[in-house]
């Protein structure tokens, strides 16, 4: 039987579940980051900004690793986890995988110059939305689980609203997602343009994915 300590904040100076907020909050950065810039990219090609944004995201990408191995060479012993260690590590994981996934995305874009079709720019955008709207929704119901984990709240019916939404958006994404790779396809574009745009997609939605998963983690760590 495993002992869990639900006031873990008063058991030392700083709970790894805070360390995850701070992970999270570079993930926050990265898509803002994202977001100001790819529009400029897919109704002009690349842009200066572009180019600047790469390297903004690498930036932010080693900043956030950093955060987690911090995170994991300072973890507390088993009895002392608000949650089960295996679950913290794979949510660690999960999360930083939206990540990784943000930064092989513009990797894709980047590789070579490439001309958007105007038929699909507004798709491209809306996806991209979408998964920006998936990964905001996943801050709340982190700070809704911690929240609940540390006895500062007893809303759990609210908390699982939290998982909710951004299991509804994980399937907007993966809707927008299907429909524009089928448009994709049917553009008079190179081959090698499709094979580009089309990994440039899937890293978007993979961003949507491990989202996903992040939020049934979160679950996982709430169930009774």
């Amino acid at each position: 039987m495993t002992l869990r300590i639900p006031f873990f904040g008063l058991l030392g100076k700083r709970s790894p579940m805070e360390g995850l907020v701070e992970h999270y909050d570079k993930i926050a950065e990265c898509i803002s980051a994202i977001d100001e810039s790819l529009e400029c990219y897919v109704s002009g090609g690349v842009c200066r900004e572009f180019k600047e944004l790469n390297k903004t995201v690498d930036e932010i990408e080693n900043h956030a690793d950093s955060i987690k191995r911090n995170i994991r060479n300072h973890l507390p012993q088993g009895l002392f986890m608000a949650v089960e260690k295996h679950l913290f590590l794979s949510y660690t994981k999960s999360q930083d995988n939206i990540l990784d996934a943000a930064q092989d995305a513009l990797h894709w874009l980047a590789i070579r110059p490439v001309i958007i079709p105007e038929e699909i720019q507004k798709d491209v955008i809306y996806l991209l939305d979408s998964v920006a709207k998936c990964t905001a929704l996943l801050g709340p119901a982190l700070k809704s689980t911690i929240a609940l984990l540390n006895g500062e709240s007893l809303d759990r019916e609210g908390t699982k609203e939290c998982y909710r939404r951004v299991r509804r958006e994980r399937d907007e994404v993966r809707r927008r997602k299907n429909d524009l790779e089928k448009k994709i396809f049917d553009q008079e574009i190179d081959f090698k343009e499709i094979y580009q745009l089309i990994h440039f997609v899937d890293c978007l939605d993979n961003m949507g994915h491990n989202t996903e998963n992040c939020a049934e983690l979160l679950r996982s760590m709430i169930a009774r």
